[in-house]
């Protein structure tokens, strides 16, 4: 009886909300091409997607676990490329990736969003120079994409993480050297 009550009251993660405000002299503005030393990234981002949706059996239909087992309906968020192209303006950024799937960020936002019938709420803004797009699913699965400028600005590092209960589910930076 006690258990219940714990886990009834346990509280829901709420994501952060982040700054509007760019930092002086930041812009991320580019051309961006997969670094060679990240190529193996972009493998590990499908392999967890198909992971996420329960693997290989799951998808040809041969599974019999449950889809909740081992979903992660965060996953569907997540966008990747070779070859990126940002676009800051004033209150966004716009994120082409392979010429394919453009996103758009606006600064400080605090929203519900989805794609088909899979909700989440997203985060994103600036944070000690950096762009932070954050994105909960309903199950408390987290996606976090980090996007910061090294080398005088021509390097782009990605860092993208994601929880699966809370725990370290995938980890990785891409590097994009400016094109």
């Amino acid at each position: 009886m006690l258990l219940a009550v714990l886990v009834g009251c346990a509280s829901k993660e709420e994501l952060p909300v982040r700054s509007a405000v760019v930092p002086v002299g930041v812009n991320i503005s580019g051309q961006w091409q997969l670094h060679d030393d990240s190529s193996n990234t972009r493998q590990r981002l499908q392999d967890a997607e198909v992971s996420a949706a329960g693997g290989h059996d799951r998808i040809s239909g041969r599974s019999q676990r449950s889809s909740r087992d081992q979903s992660s309906l965060v996953h569907v968020f997540l966008e990747s490329g070779k070859n990126l192209k940002i676009t800051q303006t004033e209150f966004a950024i716009f994120i082409s990736f392979d010429r394919a799937i453009v996103e758009e960020y606006r600064f400080g936002e605090y929203r519900q969003i989805s794609v088909g019938p899979v909700n989440a709420q997203r985060s994103s803004g600036w944070e000690q120079g950096a762009y932070i797009i954050e994105t909960l699913d309903d199950d408390g699965n987290k996606l976090r994409e980090r996007y910061q400028l090294e080398d005088n600005g021509q390097l782009l590092i990605r860092h993208i993480t994601i929880w699966k209960k809370k725990v370290v589910d995938l980890s990785l930076v891409q590097k994009f050297d400016r094109a």
